[in-house]
């Protein structure tokens, strides 16, 4: 940290110093043009000196960063359609390189090829990260183009700029594991209230009952530039079993036990906290990260496992129950689920016993045979688990009744077992072969509902 402020103040000193050198100060009025905001675009890629580079970067991140929305995203734009590859230089390279005959002469068209077709805004883009405060702006623009793709020439072009530059600029070598506890500066804690994106958190007192206890623990990570910033955090309950419900986890009422008492790390929620560092996958490795430093501190904890949100289960149902045809329902659940016509059907215990068999039988087919094209599950939670090589391992109906969770998935949550022996195993086979890895009970589930009575096909019925 104090390698970080020392840096961070020389960069600021050469910053002021450059700015003497070409002649600006630090309070001049915004750049009212487009004009103005390229000349200081191609001013910056002239391959000035550092101090003077670094002046112009930070001169051209306050000038965006002051920008009313409309002329920030006028401004991504300039950069997508302005600042690609030199079309001119790509195609003589490209030339050179067929016509190539030596191995010298191939290997020196190759690199030139290389370097041609580099789009000249991801050497804008390293030369702004040289300003103070230069990676945070960036990533801030970044979230600023995802915002107003859809206005953006050529958005997707700029965007595979910043995430090849990002995925570099944050690997996991860069990154920080930090546990967050009730003693972690509040401006950190503020954020973790801000960023929870699966739990709400309520509050100061909320977010105490989250950390403080002995069988509570977080971990995040951070980056040496955005030192204050998590990237992504995770909240984990340690337990003396597998949880079926979020009210287990989050209950005011709940039990705390010694942590060196638990036998069950529940990871029971993840949160990306920086939209701009979208698609940079941070979530497998903080995992992996915080199971090493749980089995090193809690050497008896046996079972690592997720309590995770369903978000797209309650919209492929929907789907599923006004399909005709043969589809994933039989015709016993599909009466069964009219049930959840009713918005409070899940406050009746009458009603709830009678779709609870049916709503775990769906979801049984959404996890284990609902595809996109590419043949991985359409389930985006599932997708990053699975990915991981965790397997499938309960389906558990009733297991959050928040507005958000009966919205997203009629309250079902699942199980995701992180069984050490068995992740490499699981990784290759889906990610080969979009093979699923599930429980016994979870696969019965599936069996169970194809030996329904299943719906009549159009103009026939099913076998």
């Amino acid at each position: 940290m104090m390698n970080t402020a020392f840096f961070g103040d020389l960069l600021h000193t050469i910053a002021d110093r450059g700015r003497a050198l070409v002649g600006r100060g630090r309070d001049g009025a915004a750049p009212s043009s487009t004009a103005d905001l390229t000349a200081l675009c191609d001013a910056l890629l002239s391959g000035r000196g550092e101090a003077s580079g670094v002046a112009l970067a930070r001169e051209l991140l306050a000038r965006t960063g002051a920008l009313a929305s409309a002329d920030k995203v006028s401004f991504l734009a300039l950069l997508a359609e302005r600042y690609g590859p030199d079309r001119g230089r790509l195609e003589k390279a490209v030339r050179a390189y067929q016509a190539g005959a030596a191995q010298t002469d191939a290997d020196a068209a190759l690199i030139e090829l290389h370097a041609a077709a580099e789009p000249r805004r991801q050497e804008l883009f390293r030369r702004l990260n040289l300003a103070p405060g230069g990676t945070a702006a960036l990533v801030r623009m970044r979230e600023e183009a995802f915002r107003h793709r859809q206005e953006i020439p050529g958005f997707a072009a700029l965007d595979a700029d910043f995430a090849h530059l990002f995925s570099s600029w944050f690997n996991r070598g860069f990154l920080v594991l930090r546990r967050i506890d009730w003693a972690t500066p509040a401006n950190i804690l503020q954020k973790i209230i801000q960023y929870e994106a699966v739990h709400e958190i309520r509050g100061w007192d909320d977010l105490r009952r989250r950390l403080e206890p002995s069988d509570r623990r977080c971990f995040a990570f951070f980056h040496p530039q955005l030192v204050d910033d998590p990237l992504i955090f995770v909240e984990v309950a340690l337990t003396s079993g597998i949880a079926s419900s979020i009210g287990e986890v989050l209950s005011e009422q709940r039990e705390t036990i010694a942590a060196d008492g638990a036998t069950t790390a529940i990871f029971y929620s993840i949160s990306n906290c920086q939209e701009g560092l979208r698609g940079i996958s941070f979530g497998n490795l903080l995992i992996k990260q915080v199971v090493e430093e749980l089995s090193r501190e809690l050497p008896q904890l046996r079972t690592f496992v997720t309590l995770s949100p369903v978000p797209g289960f309650a919209q492929w149902l929907a789907r599923e129950r006004k399909a005709e045809g043969p589809a994933a329902l039989s015709l016993e659940h599909r009466a069964a689920l009219d049930i959840l016509d009713d918005p409070d059907w899940h406050a009746v215990p009458a009603r709830a016993a009678a779709v609870h068999d049916a709503l775990r039988s769906a979801a049984a087919h959404y996890f284990l045979n609902a595809k996109l094209p590419n043949g991985k599950p359409v389930d985006p939670v599932a997708r990053f688990h699975l990915g991981n090589g965790a397997r499938l391992e309960r389906i558990n109906v009733l297991a959050d009744l928040s507005p958000k969770g009966l919205r997203q998935a009629h309250g079902v949550m699942v199980n995701y077992l992180y069984d050490l022996k068995h992740i490499e195993e699981n990784h290759e086979a889906f990610a080969e072969h979009g093979k699923v890895a599930a429980a016994a009970g979870v696969r019965r589930l599936l069996r169970a509902e194809s030996r329904s009575p299943q719906p009549p096909a159009v103009g026939g019925t099913t076998p």
